[in-house]
């Protein structure tokens, strides 16, 4: 399995446009740059302007003038921004002096986005940072994106080949529309283009649901860019071929990444220090007098995309042989008696926060599963798979809506799904307090299902 590292890329362009602000405001404006105030005013209106221009939304297929107008369009609004600041304060500036400091960091930031958009395509011509491709039908615009493809392999996107039920005679021909299925699981395919011209209603259905259940990128190859619009749908052009994205989520917005993950590392921090460092070694004592076996319970639990990681628990039950096959039920005999207050207060799930802090999970999120039972609910529930589109949470919005704990029946899962389904599409920050909040009020209330 090759690796990801797309992840970092817009993380690393974020990092190196602040260091590049604090470092010119810092050398051009020493005096004003102690004001902690002017700082955090200052980065935190470079990070919203980003939000709402979608700065760092950086396509695969850039125009230079599409660049040039972001740039322009960043600079222009961070400067009313930065100039608003000292309307509300007293410090005499010197106009000219601020006007060259904010020069100097358009220069560079404007520097630095052409010089990595070059590197990256540079890294993607060789081979890195690539997505591979399967086409779904053979007419004038699947040959279009494919010669487009092909010859920008800067862009980096391998054409592993070609299914149609219509033209069969194409170099790369790899079998049936109904065949592009079993190849695109049993082979690293990252995104299917699908000609709608050639599939039925019924056939553009089954590939919504297959990606959405397999974790595959679906791209539209529409007639017309009106076929298929939708406000869920995201359009760009391939010279003048149109292609049509299914899926946008908050989360694909790297400044609502970077904020949800500042606040894992600081909830998770605070209670590390204040709460789990004198909790853990009373819990080692209590759990050792009663029953034998270590403190911390470790399993293996899918996580983003197709990662797993180890999921830590205050062991809460005997050890045995089927703690990673057999969920915990009510009056189940395997836990012990501190076992049951634990789990009943969920004190054995604040481990989780060390996953947190590494990164494998998040403070709200969907529940990670199990792999028997991933890989079980994969085949049984529909869009199960769109769960792991994001990091794993401790809590999240299906569980302090009552869906917690054991599967009882099959519309615990469904309903559990749905709930995870809205919460990524429907992201924000305050839906993540609101959860939290209730989670803690669950806590204290206590649930029917915390066994």
């Amino acid at each position: 399995m090759k690796k990801r590292y797309s992840i970092y890329i817009k993380p690393i362009s974020i990092i190196a446009n602040l260091i590049i602000i604090n470092v010119t405001l810092f050398f051009f404006l020493k005096e004003t740059y102690n004001n902690y105030w002017y700082v955090l005013y200052i980065n935190t209106g470079w990070l919203i302007v980003s939000y709402y221009l979608n700065f760092y939304s950086l396509r695969r297929f850039n125009k230079i003038i599409n660049i040039i107008s972001l740039l322009f369009s960043q600079f222009l609004f961070f400067s009313f921004v930065y100039f608003s600041f000292f309307s509300f304060t007293s410090e005499p500036i010197s106009f000219l002096r601020h006007l060259e400091a904010l020069g100097f960091i358009f220069l560079l930031i404007s520097l630095f986005r052409f010089f990595y958009l070059y590197m990256l395509k540079k890294y993607r011509d060789k081979g890195g940072n690539f997505r591979n491709v399967i086409i779904i039908g053979t007419n004038k615009s699947t040959q279009k994106i494919s010669e487009f493809l092909n010859t920008h392999t800067e862009l980096g996107y391998k054409i592993i080949g070609y299914f149609s039920d219509q033209n069969k005679n194409e170099k790369s021909y790899l079998g049936n529309v109904d065949d592009s299925f079993e190849f695109a699981l049993t082979r690293e395919v990252d995104e299917i283009y699908c000609s709608v011209s050639e599939l039925s209603n019924d056939q553009i259905k089954s590939f919504i649901h297959f990606a959405d259940n397999n974790l595959k990128i679906l791209k539209l190859i529409p007639e017309s860019k009106d076929d298929f619009t939708t406000k869920k749908m995201d359009v760009e052009y391939y010279d003048y071929t149109p292609i049509l994205s299914l899926r946008t989520i908050p989360f694909d917005n790297p400044i609502n990444q970077i904020s949800k993950k500042i606040f894992d590392i600081i909830f998770s921090l605070v209670v590390i220090i204040f709460l789990l460092s004198w909790l853990t070694p009373l819990l080692f004592v209590l759990i050792k007098l009663e029953s034998k076996g270590p403190l911390f319970f470790k399993q293996t639990r899918d996580g983003l995309i197709k990662s797993k990681f180890v999921c830590y628990k205050f062991r809460s039950m005997h050890t045995n042989e089927d703690a990673d096959s057999i969920p915990a039920t009510k009056q189940d005999i395997r836990i012990t008696k501190i076992g049951k207050f634990i789990r009943k207060t969920s004190i054995d799930e604040l481990p989780q926060f060390f996953n947190v802090f590494k990164g494998d999970m998040s403070i709200v999120g969907p529940r990670p599963h199990m792999l028997s039972q991933t890989k079980k609910y994969a085949k049984t529930v529909d869009k199960f798979m769109v769960r792991h589109f994001v990091i794993p949470g401790i809590t999240g919005l299906a569980q302090v809506r009552g869906y917690r704990g054991e599967v009882e029946k099959q519309e615990d899962i469904e309903n559990r799904v749905k709930l995870d389904i809205f919460y990524i599409e429907n992201w924000s920050f305050s839906l993540d307090l609101r959860i939290i909040g209730q989670t803690i009020i669950n806590i204290l209330k206590g649930e029917d299902k915390a066994y």
